[in-house]
């Protein structure tokens, strides 16, 4: 009888059910959850028994025909798995807004970003709205739903992140949002805040007296978090979002887990030895002429966009951002009086950038040694060097942290060490000077990681208007150089 019934079955919808269900099985042991199988009996029944009627909303007029408008929405609700699946599992659309990867990657740049790469990165908000990252345009409301939230998991991928790779993943800094001034980010504003707080009223302190310069940070960051808590109408609400709806961000990866960073004087180097810059790597440079202002003829020329064009004061004085081979061109230029490099000096205040402590006197052109955790490494844990690893310990790895008579406790208990569960990573712009990249904010944890960069399948310059705006020649380009 079975015989009977599965030769009476059109053979177009055997095939059918054999090709969704092979595709299923392997997106299965893809995904590395075998409980996935229990739904090959839908497959099996959508395409072979038809017992269950999956069509049943598709109601038809007397005259056999569909409605309309129940065909738009079933075709609406297909486009949306659609494109929801795809985001998910294949890439996604990436629009460039700022200049800090020029000149590899262009503002106003649209990219294809491969989830496949490094492997797609299962939803941790599954619920949500497709092509929205966190909030809605214009009513500022929420596109996810906050529940449930899964935990990490990462398919397999074709190949591992490498150094120089251009990749786009979730801003870390991104988890606490005031709505009115998402930039810079929560943690740089509150300490802002806090220093200017103990600058203007010194007094503030009263006679306290810190243990440790982490014990002094967290105070005066806990000044400036209440200013900003409760000023909901000059800072907005402060609201977070889970790993997978922080802004996304792309930046040029240095530094691999286990690497020793540093840069001296614009120069990367990786455990002590120099690194070769790509050829887009651009720094900024203090370009004074004999007299002579510059035009628009000029940074067309050089491709310099009106974001990047600064004048120092009154005068033929510029501070540019050049490449290698754009320095050459300028070198040339009789009027051209002198062309240094921006160089940021060390200094003792050790504030301007991540970890933002007096224990690290480094700035963007001088920073490190810096080494960069990697997953099942322990690191020694000391009051002085704290501030490298607090957000790792609490905000990225979940675990509580504490200093106490100048002993550390890590969930309620006394360490002096900490086991890393994740690998990370340092990310820079290529725009290296009008970049707000790991130099300011830390590492990057892999759970932030999204995908890779492959084409740029768009280009629009926001410095012209339509259609001179369009960029022909980067349609299609490869993003990864």
């Amino acid at each position: 009888m079975m015989y009977n019934f599965i030769k009476n079955i059109p053979f177009r919808s055997k095939i059918k059910f054999a090709i969704v269900s092979l595709i299923y099985i392997l997106v299965v042991v893809w995904i590395g959850n075998y409980w996935l199988l229990l739904g090959l009996p839908v497959i099996f029944d959508a395409y072979i028994t038809k017992k269950i009627p999956w069509n049943f909303w598709k109601r038809k007029k007397k005259s056999g025909k569909t409605p309309a408008w129940i065909e738009w929405i079933d075709a609406l609700i297909f486009a949306l798995i659609a494109v929801y699946i795809i985001n998910i599992f294949l890439f996604q659309n990436y629009k460039i807004p700022t200049s800090s990867m020029e000149k590899s990657l262009l503002v106003g740049d649209h990219l294809f970003v491969s989830k496949v790469s490094y492997g797609p990165r299962m939803p941790i908000t599954p619920l949500s709205f497709p092509l929205v990252q966190n909030r809605f345009p214009i009513i500022n409301a929420k596109s996810y739903f906050e529940w449930p939230q899964w935990n990490y998991k990462r398919l397999k991928g074709l190949s591992e992140i490498e150094h120089n790779d251009i990749v786009v993943f979730n801003f870390p800094a991104g988890d606490t949002v005031p709505v009115y001034r998402p930039n810079p980010d929560y943690y740089t504003t509150i300490m802002e805040i806090g220093k200017r707080q103990v600058n203007q009223n010194p007094s503030i302190l009263g006679d306290k007296s810190f243990d440790s310069e982490y014990e002094r940070r967290m105070f005066i960051n806990d000044l400036g978090r209440k200013v900003v808590n409760n000023n909901p109408g000059q800072f907005g609400k402060v609201v977070s979002h889970p790993v997978d709806r922080r802004d996304n961000y792309v930046k040029r990866c240095v530094a691999l887990p286990g690497d020793t960073f540093e840069i001296r004087s614009n120069q990367i180097y990786i455990n002590d030895v120099a690194q070769e810059n790509p050829e887009s790597v651009q720094h900024n440079y203090h370009l004074i002429t004999d007299g002579t202002m510059l035009g628009k003829r000029f940074f067309n020329r050089l491709n310099i966009s009106d974001a990047d064009r600064r004048q120092a004061g009154v005068g033929p004085h510029y501070i540019l951002p050049f490449t290698k081979e754009m320095i050459e061109t300028v070198k040339k230029y009789d009027f051209v009086k002198s062309l240094e490099i921006d160089e940021q000096k060390s200094d003792k205040s050790g504030l301007r950038v991540f970890p933002h402590s007096r224990n690290y006197p480094w700035n963007r052109d001088n920073y490190g040694p810096l080494w960069i955790p990697k997953s099942g490494e322990t690191v020694e844990l000391s009051l002085d060097n704290l501030l490298l690893y607090e957000r790792i310990i609490t905000a990225y790895e979940g675990n509580t942290l504490e200093v106490k008579n100048k002993t550390i406790y890590i969930n309620g208990k006394p360490t002096n060490n900490y086991t890393f569960e994740m690998d990370y990573y340092f990310m820079i712009g290529d725009n290296r000077h009008k970049s707000a990249d790991s130099r300011h904010w830390g590492f990057v944890p892999e759970d932030h990681i999204i995908g890779r960069p492959i084409l740029t399948w768009l280009s629009l310059d926001a410095d012209k208007s339509f259609p001179s705006n369009i960029r022909w020649g980067r349609f299609f380009k490869s993003a990864r150089e």
